[in-house]
Formats: structure tokens, sequence, C-alpha cells
């Protein structure tokens, strides 16, 4: 009996013996380490980006306290020339004193993308517009700075609606006027700035061309997402009804030749059509170039 022990022992005899134990024992202990590796790694990815986010989110606090702290420094100013004050005042002083809140102005707007410069009739404000930290176009406007302020050139796109704001605001709060044309102008370079990326980089998942108006808030377009055995087409349009965001506010998703589909189908497009609703235009698309597993309870 004890050769036939030595060969269970050995590994030689019956399943394997202990040496295929050790061996199954060694590649699980292995396994093992492995997981605790990557566990590891991975807690530290996160804490690292704790980390960043607690500081941007110190930087953002810091930048809009100091927003809020030029801001009543420019209304503080502003406040100080009221009309009564301005009796007695020669043309001259008069256009010094507003020369003075015009820098307040530009320095409060300092940390919201608006600069600018002082020029012999008035202010020249530049609007620079980005979206996801990407830089894009440049707009100004050139200021008159006597009653009743004027606009005297500027380069705002025609479809925006400049004439419309400063009827409401400039006479008034010039300040709004400002803000309100810079969000109208970053907005419409966030969906422009959507729209082209789309074109350019996922143009393989379009079936044919993308239309949209110039002030690119209608967006019409049809594409393709391959999963598994079929590839169904898709057509969409996107309406953005608020003209200072970059989310649509409507959209229309219909699947093509859905007929003797399976349910499912039905559950994708409501899918696309939330996903549409929360996430840039290009993100969607970059999701569904990566093939990611489309979450079926995203429906609406």
């Amino acid at each position: 009996m004890e050769p036939a022990s030595a060969a269970g022992l050995d590994g030689e005899g019956g399943g394997g013996g202990v040496l295929s134990y050790l061996e199954r024992l060694e590649m699980q202990a292995s396994l093992s380490h492995e997981k605790s590796g990557k566990l590891q790694r991975t807690q530290t990815e996160a804490n690292a980006l704790r980390s960043k986010i607690q500081k941007l989110r110190q930087l953002r606090n810091e930048l809009k306290a100091e927003v809020t702290r030029r801001q009543a420094l420019v209304q503080a100013a502003t406040a100080s020339l009221e009309p009564d004050q301005t009796v007695g005042m020669s043309e001259q002083e008069v256009l010094e004193r507003r020369w003075e809140n015009a820098k307040a102005i530009l320095q409060a707007y300092r940390f919201t993308g608006l600069r600018g410069q002082l020029t012999s009739r008035g202010v020249c404000i530049h609007i620079d517009t980005a979206f996801e930290d990407h830089l894009l176009d440049s707009y100004f406007v050139d200021l008159v700075l006597q009653k009743p302020l004027r606009i005297r050139h500027h380069s705002v796109p025609a479809f925006i609606p400049l004439e419309k704001m400063a009827a409401q605001h400039l006479q008034t709060d010039i300040q709004r006027f400002l803000f309100a044309l810079c969000q109208h102008l970053n907005a419409y370079a966030g969906r422009k700035y959507q729209a082209d990326r789309l074109q350019d980089d996922f143009a393989a998942l379009l079936t044919g061309p993308l239309q949209r108006n110039s002030l690119c808030n209608v967006l019409s377009f049809t594409y393709k997402v391959d999963s598994g055995a079929q590839c169904v087409p898709f057509s969409a349009r996107l309406l953005y009804r608020d003209l200072t965001g970059t989310l649509p506010t409507d959209v229309t998703i219909a699947c093509l030749g859905t007929e003797g589909l399976p349910s499912s189908w039905e559950r994708r497009r409501a899918a696309h059509r939330t996903l549409f609703s929360m996430k840039p235009l290009h993100q969607v698309f970059a999701s569904f170039a990566r093939g990611e597993k489309l979450d079926l309870s995203l429906t609406s």
C-alpha cells in the first residue's frame, strides 16, 4: 500500500494529488494579491480625485467671493453717481467719473470671461466664450458712455437678441446687460461646439448629414448604434428652448424600421432620449463609440 500512497503525494496518480492542490493554492494566492493591489491603487486614485475636487471647490468659492466683492464695489461706485450729483459738474468731469465706474466694472468682470479697455468715447468689452474648459470664440461690444448709453460697434452674431437685451437692461443696469449677453454667447458657443464635435469626431455613427440652424438650438440627425447582431438606425431632433442653456429642453428620438423587433428596442429609444437630455451631445456619442453598455433603466 505504501507505493500507491507515494504516487498520490507526488501527483502522478489519482486526480493530481498534493502538488496539484498546492499549485491551485498558489494561483489563488496570486490572484488574491493582484486583486488587493488593484483595490489599493483604486483607493489611492479615488483619494487623489477627492482631494482635487476639494481644492477645485475651494477655488470656485474663492472666485465667487471675489466676484461678489467686486460687484459690491461697482454698485457702490455706481450709486455714488446720482443724477443730482452731476449738477454743476463739467462734461469732462462727468466723463471722468463714468470712466472710473467703467474701470471698476472691468475689474469686477475679470473672473467672468469679460475683459475690456477704455476708449476715447467709452469702453470696449470683450467676451471670451468657453465650454468644458475649451476656449472658443471671442466677441466685443463697443459702448459709448453718454446718456443714453449706446452700442457703437459690436461683433455679436445677428441671431443673438442683442437689441432686445440692450432695450431691457442697458440704460438701467449695465452689469445685468453684460451678464445676459455673456450667457447667450456662451450657450451658443457651447451648442455649436457640441454640433461641431458630432460632425468632426463621430461622422461614422451618422447615417446622414447633421441639420442645424444658425443659432444651433435646433439639431436633427440620424445615427446608428451597433448592438450585437442588429444595427438599427435612430432619428433624433433636439430643441433648445432656453437660449442660455447647452442641454436640449425637448428631445425626440425615433427608432427606424422597428417592425418585428423585440420590445427592448423601445427601451433603448427611451434611454437614448434621456441620455441626450442629461449629457452634452458629443459625450453621448463618445459612449456609443466606446460600445458602453446602455442602461435600459434610463426611460422616461
